[in-house]
């Protein structure tokens, strides 16, 4: 277990060389690289999308662990706009968030028993569309939830048939950033074409394996001090070794909007990354903002707002939008070179 005063300064390559892999990489990265051998070959655009929230465990057998707020919202909302722009998109999300599509009938949100009744069936007549009989009686879907239910129907179905989503899920942070790391490397290849929408709510701090108490934290002591250490900066080998080319969106949330745009400013500075979406935690499903490095510019940066449009619903759709266009010209640049 931490002790306070034991706190250890970890780089990206301790970090990885001292923390343990999830037990599935291995087999999640053969499907990466089948899916982006696929498209590759296609010409089509990759995007990696990360969702949800990221625990940090307190115990070798976990019992007790840190969490975070994040449903996925703004990821899983994400994808599919991503999809209808033609680019097949990695979905890799916090195990149980939201998802691509089944987001629309979530536990709290529509939820699927409500779009559903139960009546009597009549052996003699055919089972009318949308319904299903067994032993007596019937269950259909509501005459008023059809339409919205077979939109989402349609548009996932297309997806199947073109095979252009792939879902990978983490739990822990080790979890995300060994994973992160793998698929990065398998985008590599494509260069440009390929895009990181990192939305995931990342700890910042975590528990080193080697300073967890093997089993249960028992109570009986009393209070509880633990000292984390902070989870090494990932942006900068992201950049720099695992996809040099590839166009890497970052996001910042701050509770103080004064912090915002300089906080996602020195994001820029320190990583080199292509752009950073800056979030105000109150206004997040209303307006971001599009920080990016400028050389044109007065203070060599630019600052764009996107808000969501009157009659809209969801900010994603104007967020992907310009993201398309964005990363467009940004391949567009590379054959001009």
């Amino acid at each position: 277990m931490s002790t306070p005063g034991t706190q250890t300064t970890f780089s990206a390559e301790d970090y990885f060389r001292t923390q343990h892999p999830p037990p599935t990489l291995e087999h999640d990265v053969e499907k990466v690289r089948a899916f982006v051998t696929r498209h590759r070959e296609e010409g089509r655009p990759v995007v990696l999308v990360t969702s949800g929230g990221t625990t940090v465990p307190l115990e070798r057998n976990v019992v007790r662990f840190l969490d975070n707020f994040s449903a996925g919202t703004r990821g899983a909302t994400s994808a599919e706009y991503f999809l209808q722009a033609g680019y097949a998109v990695i979905f890799m999300h916090r195990q149980f968030s939201l998802q691509p599509f089944s987001r629309h009938f979530s536990h709290s949100t529509n939820p699927f028993l409500e779009f559903l009744e139960i009546g009597p069936s009549n052996p003699m007549s055919p089972i009318e569309p949308g319904s299903a009989s067994e032993e007596g009686e019937t269950v259909k879907v509501l005459p008023s939830m059809r339409k919205e239910l077979l939109t989402v129907l349609r548009q996932y179905h297309a997806v199947q048939r073109a095979g252009t989503l792939l879902t990978l899920n983490f739990v822990t942070v080790d979890d995300y950033l060994f994973m992160l790391r793998a698929v990065a490397q398998e985008l590599e290849p494509l260069g440009r074409r390929a895009m990181f929408y990192l939305a995931a709510a990342v700890s910042d701090f975590f528990l080193p394996t080697q300073k967890m108490s093997e089993h249960k934290i028992q109570s009986g002591k009393g209070s509880l001090q633990i000292e984390m250490d902070q989870v090494p900066k990932i942006l900068k080998p992201l950049r720099d070794y695992w996809t040099p080319e590839g166009f890497i969106v970052s996001f910042k949330l701050e509770t103080d909007p004064s912090l915002l745009i300089p906080k996602a400013r020195q994001a820029l500075e320190r990583y080199g990354h292509k752009l950073v979406i800056g979030n105000d935690l109150y206004r997040r499903k209303f307006e971001v903002v599009f920080v990016e490095k400028d050389a044109d510019s007065k203070d060599g940066f630019r600052e764009t707002w996107v808000r969501l449009p009157e009659g809209k619903t969801e900010i994603e759709e104007e967020m992907i939008k310009k993201l398309v266009e964005m990363h467009a010209a940004w391949k567009e640049e590379k054959g001009r070179t």
